[in-house]
This record gives C-alpha cells, sequence and structure tokens, in this order.
C-alpha cells in the first residue's frame, strides 16, 4: 500500500473531519444500482469502521446484501479502494469497538461538531458498524 494511502487510513484522535470523510459506493439492495455516499470512517485497533449516528441507513442495508463496495479517499489523498463490509453484530465486539468511536467522538476538540455527550447505550441499539477489509489485491503488501 502506498503510504499516502496507508497515512490517510491511520486516523487517531486529533484527527479532524475533514480527514474522517470519505465516500463509498455501494450496490442497491433493490435495484442493484451504484449509489455513492459521502461518510466518516473511524479507527479502532488498527482497523477501519464505518459506523454513523443511531438509526436506518440505507448504506448499511446494501452493504449487507451487497458487501463489495468501493472506498474512495478524498481529502489530502486520491484513492478508490475496493473493499468488502464485515457487519458487526456481535453485543460484546460491538461494544468494544463502538466504545472507542463514541469516547473520540466525545473528546474536547469534538471533531465531529455532534451534540455532547454523545452516549454509547444510543450507538449500541441503533448504529450499523461495518469493519472495511481492503482487497488484498488493491494494496501492494496484502493489507
Amino acid at each position: 500500500m502506498q503510504d499516502t494511502i496507508r497515512q490517510a487510513l491511520a486516523l487517531t484522535r486529533s484527527s479532524t473531519a475533514r480527514e474522517r470523510t470519505a465516500d463509498i459506493t455501494t450496490t442497491g439492495r433493490r435495484t442493484g444500482r451504484l449509489r455513492r455516499i459521502e461518510i466518516w470512517f473511524y479507527r479502532v485497533g488498527g482497523t477501519n469502521y464505518l459506523s454513523g449516528l443511531p438509526g436506518r441507513r440505507s448504506w448499511y442495508a446494501n452493504l449487507r446484501t451487497h458487501p463489495a463496495f468501493t472506498f474512495h479517499l478524498k481529502n489530502g489523498v486520491r484513492a478508490d479502494l475496493p473493499a468488502r463490509a464485515l457487519a458487526i453484530t456481535d453485543p460484546a465486539e460491538r461494544h468494544r469497538i463502538l466504545s472507542e468511536i463514541v469516547d473520540d467522538l466525545n473528546q474536547p476538540h469534538n471533531p465531529a461538531r455532534i451534540t455532547q455527550p454523545t452516549r454509547l447505550e444510543d450507538w449500541e441499539s441503533g448504529s450499523p458498524l461495518v469493519e472495511i477489509v481492503f482487497d488484498h489485491q488493491a494494496t501492494p503488501d496484502g493489507t
């Protein structure tokens, strides 16, 4: 993987809203049409995830039906990375990952500019959560 791509994916607690923003292209679950949206991504324990505020999300429904998607980096570096979505449904795993995400969002500089405090219980009960598994063919080192 190019160093610039690796760096763009390696978010930290000090990452800005702009650095956390990417696009994804999913396949519509009913229509089969490609759908591109802007979304935030998160990094927990060296792994990248997609999630969002509690509620139903079309992108999540699309990824549950068609897990293959394209992850588009667009801020600082431009890259279209083939990936697969792995839905995180185990309650203990969701708790572990969402705890880190919510803690990150609740820090004083509030990268999301959302109402604080953001409640972990809300995210656990109603937020989509998927691991981004990048296609090893898209990255020279297989990561």
